[in-house]
């Protein structure tokens, strides 16, 4: 698309957008959907979190600036400072997709629930019935007790569209020339890719994102690409 061009002489270099997911929580090993419950990084977590600083920092050894941004959500601005990034500036639309009546459960428990077998990606939050709405309290492993709430959640379309909103806000900085670091989540970022290389978002189903791996997007040749995937 033209949007991505570099300049005439194609001398200019267009910039990266590295896509950092957060380290370890308790829901990350339990399978447990994890949208908007505000959960900590474990202590794996964190530990992931200063080593995939490390190897960002080699991989980019220029830095980002004033350039990354992160999620709203606990897990990831912890995330970016573990990893180095402190001045880390809020994008409210990254913060993970609302899974709604899936929230703080397995797919094992939602197939239970729906009687038949339950996939994210192709039935979507909106396939679950109202009964699995409400809010609740959750013990972690740690002791720690976080508020679940079980609402309508966000259809696969809504959590797209909000994505693809943010690529477009950092278009001009990669055109530019800048490096750009987003710190957020697995799916979220998936879906973001799938905006950024204008696919159906259903496609982000292929695209594995490990706690605290990093990808980079870029453009090439005048198309937008994936660079490096899950380092």
């Amino acid at each position: 698309m033209s949007d991505f061009q570099t300049s005439g002489n194609g001398a200019s270099r267009a910039g990266h957008l590295v896509l950092l997911r957060h380290g370890e929580t308790a829901w990350s090993v339990s399978g447990q959907h994890t949208g908007r419950t505000d959960l900590p990084l474990t202590g794996v977590g964190e530990r992931q979190a200063v080593e995939a600083g490390a190897r960002i920092r080699k991989a980019y050894p220029d830095g980002f600036g004033a350039y990354v941004f992160s999620s709203p959500l606990g897990r990831a601005k912890q995330t970016a400072q573990c990893a180095g990034f402190d001045d880390a500036r809020i994008c409210a639309g990254l913060a993970e997709w609302d899974y709604g009546r899936a929230e703080g459960r397995t797919r094992a428990q939602l197939s239970e629930a729906l009687g038949r077998n339950w996939d994210l990606w192709s039935d979507g939050t909106e396939s679950l019935g109202p009964e699995l709405e409400g809010d609740h309290i959750e013990t972690l492993p740690s002791g720690q007790q976080v508020n679940v709430h079980n609402g309508p959640g966000e259809t696969i379309a809504q959590a797209a569209a909000r994505a693809a909103e943010v690529a477009q806000e950092m278009l001009p900085m990669i055109l530019a020339g800048q490096d750009v670091l987003l710190v957020a989540h697995a799916h979220i970022l998936r879906i973001l890719t799938t905006q950024w290389l204008g696919l159906d978002p259903h496609m982000a189903k292929m695209l594995r994102l490990d706690t605290a791996h990093y990808s980079s997007l870029g453009v090439y040749k005048g198309d937008r690409v994936i660079e490096h995937w899950n380092v």
